[in-house]
């Protein structure tokens, strides 16, 4: 059986995944214009910051007044470096949408200090009043943001060593080139993503089904990050049908 507290929808194809979930969130944001946004990176959000762009377009969502924080950006690279989750971020959702720069928070790959950088992001989210809607995304071997499968989990914003299988996930941002992926980054750690107030999981396509199924039917353990979602009473899962194949059932959207 399913967690109680995890609500699963499951959609035809990612791309009316997507489309419902923009609409959702620009009726939140109408609603509150001043929501605080906790930001997922990789392929799978991709299709939703489109369609939030062509709301925005269309003059239906209005983004003027959101605070954004992203959940993680690698260690060692400056915010303009072109495999930069920043430079993603701003390509696929920042300049689509009009947020402006002042109101976009993002970790700094290119601090001089990591674990006072990690400090400085704990806190500024704390100062922002809290996540109010945390989107995330699910790694093929579990992680959520950049918190790896191990022995332990960090609770507060880290540095973190990537695996191998994170490194070549990420490839498409350097050439295809997983030499040119950095080896470590900074992610907020689980506890700092388990206050966000609302929390929603993505996740598309017939390689996330494996950790989808752990995550719904599976015990809590730091061998599968996302398996501490069970822990929060407010989480959506909204997968595509190559997602929930492994016998995962929800509603249908």
């Amino acid at each position: 059986m399913s967690d109680p507290y995890l609500t699963i929808t499951v959609f035809r194809d990612e791309r009316v995944l997507a489309r419902t979930l923009a609409e959702r969130i620009a009726s939140t944001v109408g609603e509150n214009p001043r929501q605080v946004l906790g930001l997922a990176t990789g392929r799978t959000p991709v299709r939703l910051y489109h369609e939030l762009g062509a709301l925005h377009a269309r003059g239906r969502a209005d983004f003027s007044h959101v605070t954004t924080f992203n959940l993680d950006e690698f260690w060692g690279l400056p915010p303009s470096d072109p495999g930069s989750y920043r430079t993603f971020m701003t390509e696929h959702l920042f300049r689509r949408t009009g947020i402006r720069p002042e109101q976009v928070n993002f970790l700094n790959g290119s601090a001089p200090d990591a674990d006072a950088e990690c400090a400085r992001y704990d806190d500024a989210i704390a100062g922002a009043g809290g996540i109010d809607l945390q989107i995330l995304g699910i790694g093929t071997n579990g992680h959520i943001g950049l918190n790896e499968p191990g022995r332990d989990l960090a609770s507060r914003t880290h540095r973190v060593a990537l695996k191998a299988s994170t490194r070549r996930s990420n490839a498409a941002l350097f050439g295809g080139d997983v030499d040119r992926v950095p080896k470590e980054a900074l992610s907020m750690g689980m506890g700092s993503i388990l206050r966000a107030r609302r929390l929603v999981l993505i996740a598309t396509g017939k390689s996330k089904a494996k950790c989808v199924e752990r995550l719904v039917h599976g015990p809590i353990t730091t061998k599968l990050p996302a398996s501490f979602l069970q822990l929060h009473g407010a989480v959506e899962i909204l997968l595509d049908e190559p997602a929930a194949q492994l016998g995962v059932r929800g509603l249908h959207g």
